[in-house]
């Protein structure tokens, strides 16, 4: 049933670093559904039940696009969406886009990709072991790793990546006006629109070089595309790299199965999804009246569905707190659910699962050089994680 405590705008501020918000938590113990004040004012629903959110996502007459879907956050981003940027579409149209895509992200394909992972791992070893410690394990690591996996995969030259790098931060941090970050937007845009038209004129074998060659895709879809993919595929894998070592190093019996136990590694990895959720939360707009859990949920109405809340739900996880990868953490939502539930998956799972081991194999003394508690944490940006993670070994 629906909570009777005061209406919130969504928390993003986690106490614990690795826990989510302590509000959501408390609001999560008076039950899966409750009303929500949004950043402008309006009135909308807050969602941290595992089963209700699990609902809510699978359920098409949940919408996804911005018409007139409130924003949970302070500072709501007022930026146009840009064609091709299929998060923000319901089907048809979601769905034309993604089948462009979704053969880049097969088990065949991941799996093919996998030796060229390993040497993208091993070479930013190898650069940490020769420049010595201490580190910033965010930027030696967690960052430039992602950054060349997807560049590979996309065809983005590597040399270019303090430029997207840099874009795609202000793009994602939810302190800045909404101004500054289409600012980065445009810049992205024009950016790969230049790279696709490069790629028509001298395709390799790469994504982009794909979709520059469809001749059913505007240059404007064609950049959006882009966008999503080198956005999503750097940032959320990078965070969950540095914020999964910081994790494991708060965890030793965590860490001594990844390092010691490669067939244990997947299990670990899975586990970190679903302890961390680095995604804070998702909205969807009711396209028609809804009950849910004893509560009607009105056409029209914002839902955020609180992801890192619904992967804590005692009703759903036994001991949900703890980082136990014994458990069987299938159905997480760190990846989503139903229609829009994260293409590249497969991909962020083959990084943490070579990455990880390897980082913790060529360096067995790695720790942190200050207090947990000294780490600067990402709160105010829509992927969570740390700005930096500083070490030595």
């Amino acid at each position: 049933m629906e909570s009777t405590s005061p209406a919130v705008v969504m928390p993003t501020a986690r106490q614990n670093p690795f826990d989510p918000p302590e509000e959501l938590r408390r609001r999560q113990g008076l039950g899966p559904i409750h009303r929500m004040t949004y950043a402008d004012g309006g009135q909308g629903w807050l969602v941290t039940g595992y089963a209700a959110a699990r609902a809510i996502l699978a359920d098409p007459r949940f919408s996804v696009r911005p018409d007139h879907m409130r924003s949970p956050i302070a500072q709501p981003a007022t930026a146009p969406v840009p064609p091709g940027f299929l998060l923000r579409m319901d089907p048809p149209e979601h769905d034309h886009y993604r089948r462009l895509l979704t053969g880049h992200f097969t088990v065949r394909r991941i799996k093919l990709l996998e030796p060229e992972i390993e040497a993208i791992v091993n070479d930013q070893l190898n650069a940490m072991e020769l420049a010595g410690g201490p580190a910033d394990l965010f930027k030696a690591f967690a960052l430039p790793i992602p950054s060349q996996v997807i560049g590979e995969l996309l065809g983005v030259p590597y040399s270019d990546r303090q430029d997207f790098q840099r874009n795609a931060a202000t793009l994602l941090n939810v302190d800045l006006t909404p101004e500054r970050r289409q600012e980065a937007v445009r810049e992205l845009m024009a950016y790969l629109r230049d790279l696709l038209r490069h790629k028509r004129s001298w395709p390799e074998e790469d994504v982009l070089s794909g979709l520059a060659a469809h001749e059913g895709l505007t240059a404007d879809e064609r950049a959006g595309l882009a966008l999503l993919l080198l956005i999503a595929g750097h940032e959320t894998t990078t965070n969950m790299l540095a914020l999964g070592t910081f994790a494991l190093l708060a965890n030793p019996a965590q860490l001594a199965e990844v390092r010691d136990k490669e067939e244990d590694a997947p299990a670990v990895v899975e586990e970190l999804l679903r302890y961390l959720t680095i995604i804070h939360h998702v909205v969807r707009v009711a396209l028609e009246d809804i009950e849910l859990h004893g509560c009607l949920i009105k056409a029209g109405e914002s839902v955020t569905v609180a992801l890192s809340a619904a992967n804590r739900d005692a009703d759903h996880f036994a001991d949900p707190d703890a980082l136990d990868p014994t458990r069987s953490p299938a159905g997480h939502l760190a990846f989503g659910h139903g229609l829009h539930r994260c293409l590249g998956q497969r991909l962020a799972r083959a990084e943490m699962r070579i990455a990880l081991p390897a980082l913790l194999r060529r360096f067995p003394a790695l720790r942190l050089t200050v207090a947990p508690e000294e780490v600067p944490l990402r709160s105010a940006m829509t992927v969570y994680g740390v700005h930096e993670l500083p070490v030595t070994w």
